[in-house]
C-alpha cells in the first residue's frame, strides 16, 4: 500500500479489519451453543493441525508463508512498508517444526456459510491446514507490530471462513493480514496452459478497509524477479499501490489495472462476491502488454481477504464453493 493511501481513509469511519481485542469479549452466553460443537471437534482439528503440518514439503511450507513477505515492490509499498525499508527474504530450506496450535475459542456468532462443524481451527499467526492438493493459511504476515486477533476456522478449502479484530488507529493503511485458501504450482509456464479456471463466493461485513481478492504468484513465489497480481472482485475503503496504467475488459466484467513495478491489481468496476473466472486470461492480459515475459511461469493462486481494519469491532469473512481447474 502506498503512503498515500492512508491519506484515503477516514479515520472516524475506521473502515476495515482488526483492533476488536477491546471489543473481544466472546460473549460466552450468546456463543455457548457453538462453542460446544468446537469443542466436540477439538481433538480432530488439533491431530489434523499437527499431521499437515509437519508433512508438508519444504516448498509448500515457504511459499504459503512467504505469499506476503517476499522481496516484491508490493511488499514494501501497498503493505505500509516504506519503499526504503528493507524486503523480507523468502526462506530456504525447511520451516521450522511448530507446535500444533489448540482449537481456538468460537466467534461471536456462527457464520453465514454452512461451516457449523469445522476440522480445523487456528489463531496462530503462520498456521494452516492442508486439504487435498489446497492449502488454508491463517496467514498475519504483519500482524506483529499491531494489535490483531484473527482466527481461522475451516471445514474443508472450499467452505471455511475468519473471524479477525483489528483498526487503523495509527492511519498508515497498513495490510495486516491475507487469510487465503491457495492451490501450489511446481512452476509450469504460463503458456502450457489452456485454462486456469476458479470459481469462489464470498460474504464480509462491509464494513472496515478491506478487499477480497486473488492473488497469484508468476516467476517463483515472493522472490527477487518475482511478479504479484492480483484481481480484486470486492473492496471496501481498499486503494492499490502505484497508479492506474489501463483499463481491461475480461470475462464480461471490466476492470481498472494499477501497477508498481512487479505489483500488479485488476481492481473490478463493479464488486462482485461470487462467480467464476478465467485466470489465464488476466495472466495472457499482462503477458500480451510485455509485462511479464512469455516464458513465465505459475507459481502460487491464493484467494482470500486482505485486511487492513475490520472496523469497530471482530468482524467475519466467509468462503464458499472455491475451486480452481486446469487444462
Amino acid at each position: 500500500m502506498a503512503a498515500g493511501h492512508a491519506k484515503r481513509h477516514d479515520d472516524g469511519a475506521e473502515p476495515r479489519r482488526r483492533h476488536r481485542l477491546a471489543s473481544r469479549r466472546r460473549d460466552l452466553i450468546a456463543g455457548a451453543a457453538f462453542a460446544a460443537v468446537l469443542l466436540s471437534a477439538g481433538a480432530v482439528a488439533t491431530v489434523r493441525e499437527l499431521t499437515n503440518w509437519h508433512g508438508r514439503g519444504a516448498r509448500s511450507v515457504a511459499a504459503s508463508h512467504v505469499g506476503k513477505n517476499g522481496a516484491s515492490d508490493r511488499a514494501d509499498q501497498a503493505h505500509g512498508r516504506s519503499a526504503t525499508a528493507p524486503a523480507s527474504a523468502a526462506p530456504s530450506g525447511p520451516a521450522p517444526a511448530l507446535s500444533p496450535p489448540p482449537l481456538s475459542p468460537p466467534p461471536l456468532s456462527p457464520p453465514p456459510g454452512d461451516c457449523t462443524r469445522p476440522q480445523f481451527a487456528t489463531s496462530k499467526p503462520t498456521a494452516g491446514w492442508s486439504d487435498g492438493t489446497y492449502y488454508l493459511d491463517n496467514n498475519m504476515w504483519n500482524a506483529g507490530r499491531y494489535s490483531v486477533t484473527q482466527t481461522l476456522y475451516a471445514c474443508s478449502y472450499r467452505n471455511w471462513f475468519v473471524v479477525a479484530d483489528m483498526n487503523n488507529g495509527r492511519g498508515d493503511g497498513v495490510v495486516k493480514t491475507y487469510p487465503d485458501v491457495q492451490r501450489n504450482f511446481s512452476e509450469p509456464a504460463i503458456s502450457s496452459f489452456r485454462s486456469i479456471s476458479s470459481t469462489f463466493a464470498e460474504t464480509g461485513p462491509g464494513t472496515g478497509i478491506y478487499e477480497d481478492a486473488y492473488d497469484i504468484w508468476i516467476n517463483g513465489v515472493a522472490r527477487s524477479g518475482s511478479t504479484e497480481i492480483m484481481i480484486w472482485t470486492n473492496t471496501v475503503h481498499q486503494v492499490p499501490s502505484g497508479s492506474v496504467r489501463a483499463s481491461a475488459t475480461i470475462g464480461g466484467r471490466a476492470f481498472q489495472v494499477w501497477r508498481s513495478g512487479h505489483y500488479i491489481a485488476f481492481v473490478a468496476d463493479v464488486n462482485f462476491s461470487a462467480g467464476t473466472l478465467n485466470l489465464l486470461q488476466f495472466l495472457d492480459w499482462v503477458m500480451a502488454r510485455g509485462w511479464i515475459a512469455g516464458r513465465s511461469t505459475l507459481g502460487q493462486i491464493d484467494y482470500g481477504a486482505e485486511m487492513v481494519s475490520t472496523g469497530n469491532g471482530p468482524a467475519t469473512f466467509s468462503f464458499t464453493n472455491f475451486s480452481i481447474k486446469t487444462s
